[in-house]
């Protein structure tokens, strides 16, 4: 009978020992990750082809579901940026109407890998593959980027990578030298921020200063250290950059300008456009997104594992909720929802203990959206454009590729092909062709493992042993074997010595059964010893060992 996931938030769980110490707590965590979440969710979705407030709403009603209903107790979901690039593309490709459709059908696609306990098959993705995919993700972002960065008049940047730099190179003398010194001083200061007020430089140079000047200065510059380090870098740029654009009268383009601000209302409930030539036409489409978001969001769980110091998560209960936030966001015009890796360590590193802190995320984002929306018609393009070039940067791994010449030829080629095939053509192209390339990587790696080792013969007696899986990548191997029976000038006893044969396919046993036919047309037989486990019972199956002309072959232990 087929064994079903059953459907158990990770919230139940939560609060059957709660109490009002884990709520502060977690409503600490919630409040300073939905003031991350901001910036962060307006320059998702405006990176993507949708408003800002789109992506705040994504963040909001996805990322109360996922808390929720999910597997994990700290995971905080909404629009990642690893979803950018695939989302703009099916929108150029396919229109707006058809993402939300796909990303519907890749939401219940979650939902059934989750019920189907498919979650565990996520890891099985090498770790070659999903570096080479986030890394050409970020130089994609990166690039997506330049535009608002360096302030070009592009009306809309294409979707191909060498259309992009063919728009950029046609549009270089529209650069805005103040756009540029905005975005500019927002990915300093965002590098510089942690550094200056992380807790390291905290406790050792402002309290250093204190203990030699006991000083009412030195007491409120150690005061304002430690309201710093707890301020988000992200929104200390997006407010003080945001004043100095309006008070200067800079002449950039802002949200305002673009979209007209953020609306100070609920959004409204739509059904997309269905029709199933449609659907016919976006099967691509909705496993790449399903297929990204299940290892998005399992990756993102399994590092909050790593340093929460929680329970571990359960994946399936989290693809589960990961598709039902995929399947209503889209009928609120949202984007695809997944697990963020940098709002989910903010969370854990701000105190939180449970799913209430998502929650709280997502009850902050509503707040701020009904009482401050106003003011993000000031934020300056540029200034997002500085934080996404940001995010991309962190979300690289880069010295895995100075690592390459310690790594093997394989783990080379994936995360190579991969990264090439994700900037040059599309992330669909590298993730099909990736995962074809590393199953023939596989194949070829254990076929090279299995070995036949061919004694001096003894008279009509030829001993061989076989070590390893034979399968069909491995049927090769047999041939030196095969030719050694067809040249055998008398009849030949071959005696096989399995007892390190620990796999054996279909394949495998016809390759076998050409040795037996070579060695009876011969007047000869096999005679097998060592004989167990997987290969025993294949050839039981196959009716193999029943042969008359096996002459009752000596088996080893099962």
């Amino acid at each position: 009978m087929l064994s079903l996931s059953r459907f158990r938030p990770r919230l139940l769980d939560a609060l059957q020992d709660y109490n009002r110490e884990r709520l502060w707590r977690d409503m600490g965590a919630g409040l300073t990750v939905g003031i991350v979440a901001l910036p962060l969710a307006m320059a998702f979705a405006m990176a993507s082809g949708f408003s800002p407030q789109a992506g705040i709403w994504t963040a909001i009603i996805g990322g109360a579901l996922v808390a929720g209903l999910g597997g994990s107790a700290v995971q905080i979901a909404g629009p990642a940026g690893a979803f950018i690039v695939v989302v703009y593309g099916i929108v150029e490709r396919h229109g707006m109407a058809n993402l939300l459709i796909s990303t519907v059908m890749a939401g219940l696609l979650l939902c059934l890998m989750g019920l189907f306990k498919l979650g565990a098959l996520v890891r099985f993705v090498p770790v070659s593959i999903v570096i080479g995919f986030t890394n050409g993700i970020a130089v994609l972002i990166a690039l997506s980027q330049l535009k608002d960065f360096l302030g070009l008049s592009i009306e809309r940047m294409p979707a191909e990578f060498f259309a992009q730099w063919a728009a950029l190179a046609s549009h270089w003398h529209t650069l805005n030298p103040s756009a540029l010194a905005l975005a500019l001083s927002c990915l300093v200061g965002l590098f510089l921020w942690p550094r200056l007020f992380g807790t390291k430089e905290r406790s050792g140079l402002a309290q250093d200063l204190l203990r030699k000047n006991p000083s009412l200065e030195a007491l409120q510059l150690h005061q304002a250290s430690r309201v710093a380090a707890r301020l988000p870098g992200p929104i200390v740029a997006l407010i003080s950059l945001s004043l100095i654009s309006h008070w200067l009268a800079l002449p950039v383009e802002t949200i305002g300008s673009r979209f007209g601000g953020i609306p100070q209302s609920l959004p409204t409930w739509q059904l997309p456009a269905f029709s199933w030539q449609s659907v016919q036409h976006l099967l691509v489409p909705t496993l790449t997104l399903a297929l990204l978001g299940a290892i998005e969001s399992l990756l993102c769980a399994r590092v909050a594992d790593q340093i929460a110091g929680l329970p571990r998560h359960d994946a399936n209960q989290e693809l589960m909720a990961q598709g039902v936030a995929n399947m209503v966001t889209p009928f609120i015009g949202g984007l695809p929802v997944t697990g963020t890796i940098a709002r989910t360590v903010t969370n854990v590193r701000a105190g939180a203990s449970s799913p209430v802190a998502g929650l709280v995320h997502s009850v902050s984002l509503v707040l701020i959206v009904l009482l401050a929306a106003p003011l993000a018609a000031h934020v300056p393009l540029a200034v997002l454009a500085g934080v996404l070039m940001s995010v991309a940067l962190n979300m690289g791994d880069w010295p895995a590729f100075a690592g390459l010449r310690t790594q093997s030829r394989h783990h080379a080629a994936l995360m190579l092909g991969t990264f090439v095939l994700t900037v040059v053509f599309d992330l669909t192209v590298a993730l099909e062709v990736a995962l074809v390339l590393a199953c023939i990587l596989f194949v070829q790696r254990m076929g090279s493992l299995f070995r036949v080792e061919l004694k001096p013969q003894a008279g009509p007696v030829l001993d061989c042993a076989l070590h390893g899986a034979l399968f069909f990548g491995a049927v090769a191997k047999l041939d030196p074997l095969l030719s050694r029976v067809e040249a055998a000038s008398e009849a030949t006893v071959l005696h096989l010595d399995m007892t390190q044969l620990h796999a054996l396919d279909l394949s495998g046993l016809e390759a076998l059964e050409q040795v037996r036919r070579a060695l009876e047309q011969r007047r000869g037989r096999i005679e097998l010893s060592g004989l167990h486990g997987e290969p025993l019972a294949v050839m039981t199956q196959a009716g193999w060992l029943q042969n008359g002309s096996l002459a009752s072959p000596p088996l080893g232990p099962s």
